[in-house]
């Protein structure tokens, strides 16, 4: 279950950041970054904090800066996680917000992107994120996946995971630990047939690929990492379609 770990370091979220824009798509506001004349598309599925937090709308540019249209989804309809409201703890927001309706939610969302002309689509989730975009894998909706600092996922889910996968886990991580994500890797490793990857990263917790402190070289420089491996998957994976 979610808990502390996961609410941490929250950013502080802005509605103007970046340098894409919000539009309509599938019924869902979301951010939208990179040429709409691109034929691949990358869906970033946020943490609890949603689709406004500045680092994750910066990861959205990066990846739009190497040819990506690059989509956002605000699967929290104007309502994230907000940890000073005490009397919503992340115990009975999650309740309004559970992964399995952000699942749904996706099906029409793909279905707009792909009117545009999209050919191939993968997607990213981190933490809530990840269990999203691995029940899009077990269905073949998406064309290549990453998960990062997952929550929620299960080896279960593992075990019928189609679409290549990269799994990108922390080494502090209460949610999915080390150990966790080796028993993911051993689960890819028995299917041959679906590509995958997995590292976990030494010295960071839980949420350091978009919940680091801009300030902090050594989190930056970390974070970095992780976004490279995420890039390089979906230049892979997504281009060979």
């Amino acid at each position: 279950m979610s808990g502390p770990q996961c609410c941490e370091n929250p950013p502080t979220l802005n509605p103007v950041s970046g340098s894409g824009n919000v539009e309509k798509l599938g019924g869902l506001d979301a951010y939208v970054s990179g040429s709409p004349d691109s034929k691949l598309c990358v869906i970033l599925v946020s943490d609890v904090y949603g689709y406004e937090a500045p680092n994750l709308r910066a990861l959205a540019d990066k990846v739009a800066a190497s040819g990506f249209y690059v989509v956002v989804p605000d699967y929290f309809c104007g309502d994230p996680y907000d940890p000073s409201n005490q009397e919503r703890p992340i115990q009975v927001w999650i309740k309004d917000h559970g992964c399995d309706k952000g699942f749904e939610e996706t099906k029409p969302l793909l279905e707009a992107i792909k009117n545009k002309g999209i050919t191939a689509i993968g997607a990213a989730g981190m933490c809530w994120g990840a269990k999203v975009v691995v029940e899009l894998s077990k269905v073949e909706l998406i064309q290549a996946a990453v998960l990062l600092h997952p929550s929620f996922v299960t080896v279960d889910d593992i075990k019928v995971v189609k679409a290549p996968i990269a799994i990108l886990g922390a080494e502090f991580d209460n949610l999915s630990p080390p150990a966790l994500v080796k028993q993911f890797e051993e689960s890819l490793a028995s299917k041959p047939e679906v590509y995958s990857y997995v590292k976990i990263f030494p010295k960071v917790s839980h949420g350091w690929t978009v919940r680091y402190k801009i300030d902090e070289p050594e989190a930056v420089k970390a974070a970095d990492e992780a976004h490279k491996e995420m890039l390089d998957w979906f230049v892979t994976y997504l281009k060979m379609n």
